[in-house]
């Protein structure tokens, strides 16, 4: 038997899809259905490693958590990271299996995936109640209609419903609406079930002539209407919203503990991967966490962090030419504390040598840990669990360099120097004791008076926040609606809305 199956489409990247489709799954679960996600292809440098090391996007590992289910290679079969304006990796199956251009993979790659998808989809499906599907951008874009996989080829090939979500914050969703729908073809039009409406601010009765409106022009209804709320977006795919809104303190409004805040400055490094490592900062009390990419933004941080980077040369290259680099070198002669993640890491050490990413070979780092990094054809996926400072930590990997490190003190299978601190394990900050313990090394090296909390819970807070996007379904959203969508597919006898897609 097969199960249910919903596609959240958006009219634009950044509608909100992805944390509709995480409140979707935390609501059904909340009913006791067996749900999960998927997204047949995403664009991202915010990934994960699943327990086989498998490599999806992020936003798929957090859909899974909404679902209280471990999050698998068949969530998101098809991961592109892009490594500069025109090409990317494309990850398949959660295994990388190549460099390639957008015009080669839009030319004809993409669209013999579409087998591999429908047969990802169609096993999740097997096996859940209900799969509720996240497409990418907008259906409506025209120029890619003809090797789509992710939006309404998925949709057209497994028969599954769709609800298109649009951002009213932004302005002009109603023609966004109606356009979308206008631009696609009968067949895809005939899937397209209706609208919802997302950050609305306001009095509902004041939008409800216009989503009259909307229903008369185009035969489709808006399944709700989800009001505004700050501190939603938990990783999204790309871009710095999430930490730059402090997504995390958002839900914890507790005043700092000790006498001093800590003030943690994020180097803004091109192709920035996995910048969630430091929402689990952002999460304790009395801790501020900004994005610089000038030298003298560093002058009052107490912990300078270098990031994980798709491009790990060039961002040292970066770091170089807006005087960052000397920054750093002065901090660390200073006993001032800088932490290097996976590409923040490699950045930090003697030299690297990079025939596979960059293909620069040998380029010298910034000599502040003694490391020698050299780039491996095959990536290492894997999901690493040890201690240090004392305390249990857990992290995963994801990364070409490998790390022969010659000296300093062991740490997270990196190593520190003074008060230098590098690792390839992403997300160990969210292990609570180590994050607390590292605090406290880091106060006390930059004379701070800063006492971490003793209880923030980084997993109970992302709780709090997925179930938060239960609530707005379950009371801003026709979930007896939904819930025939997902059971029965798209009403019979939607209209066509003129003039379609062009030929």
């Amino acid at each position: 038997m097969t199960g249910g199956g919903l596609l959240v489409a958006g009219t634009t990247s950044d509608a909100g899809k992805s944390v509709v489709t995480a409140g979707i799954c935390r609501w059904l679960v909340r009913q006791g259905v067996k749900v999960a996600p998927f997204k047949a292809q995403n664009m991202s440098l915010n990934s994960f490693v699943t327990k086989e090391g498998a490599e999806i996007g992020r936003a798929q590992a957090m859909q899974a958590q909404a679902c209280r289910i471990e999050p698998s290679a068949l969530m998101n079969p098809v991961l592109l990271k892009p490594g500069g304006e025109r090409s990317s990796q494309v990850v398949l199956l959660g295994r990388p299996v190549g460099e390639m251009s957008a015009r080669g993979y839009h030319g004809g790659r993409q669209q013999r995936l579409l087998g591999t998808v429908v047969d990802c989809l169609a096993e999740l499906r097997s096996t859940y109640d209900a799969v509720i599907c996240e497409g990418a951008g907008s259906p409506a874009e025209i120029n890619l209609r003809r090797t789509d996989i992710v939006n309404m080829g998925i949709a057209r090939s497994a028969r599954l419903p769709v609800l298109v979500v649009g951002d009213i914050d932004r302005g002009g969703v109603f023609a966004s609406f109606f356009g979308t729908v206008a631009l696609l073809s009968p067949e895809d039009q005939e899937l397209v079930a209706g609208f919802l409406v997302n950050k609305f601010r306001g009095d509902v009765s004041l939008l409800e002539p216009g989503l009259d409106m909307l229903h008369g022009l185009t035969g489709r209804r808006t399944y709700g209407v989800l009001p505004f709320r700050h501190g939603l977006g938990i990783d999204e795919e790309d871009g710095l919203r999430v930490s730059l809104r402090g997504t995390v303190r958002e839900s914890n409004v507790s005043p700092p503990v000790g006498e001093d805040v800590l003030r943690v400055a994020v180097c803004a490094i091109p192709l920035m991967s996995n910048f969630t490592d430091v929402d689990a900062l952002a999460a304790e009390p009395g801790v501020v966490v900004r994005f610089v990419d000038r030298p003298e933004e560093l002058a009052d941080a107490d912990l300078v962090v270098v990031p994980g980077t798709r491009g790990t040369v060039r961002a040292l290259e970066w770091l170089r030419e807006r005087g960052l680099a000397g920054a750093l070198a002065r901090r660390a002669a200073e006993g001032r504390p800088v932490l290097g993640i996976c590409g923040g890491f490699q950045i930090l050490g003697e030299h690297i040598e990079d025939d596979v990413e960059s293909r620069r070979g040998r380029v010298d780092g910034l000599g502040l840990l003694p490391v020698r990094v050299r780039f491996a054809p095959e990536k290492t996926l894997t999901r690493p669990a040890g201690e240090a400072l004392g305390e249990r930590v857990e992290g995963y990997e994801i990364h070409h360099g490998v790390a022969t490190v010659t000296g300093g003190e062991p740490f997270l299978d990196g190593c520190r120097a003074g008060s230098v601190w590098g690792t390839h394990w992403h997300g160990s900050l969210e292990s609570d004791g180590f994050r607390r313990a590292f605090l406290r090394e880091v106060a006390a090296a930059a004379g701070r008076r800063f006492v971490p909390a003793p209880d923030t819970s980084f997993a109970a807070l992302r709780e709090e926040q997925l179930d938060r996007l239960g609530d707005l379904i379950e009371q801003h959203a026709d979930t007896d609606a939904l819930w025939r969508l997902v059971e029965s597919g798209a009403p019979p006898g939607l209209p066509f809305v003129p003039p379609g897609a062009p030929a």
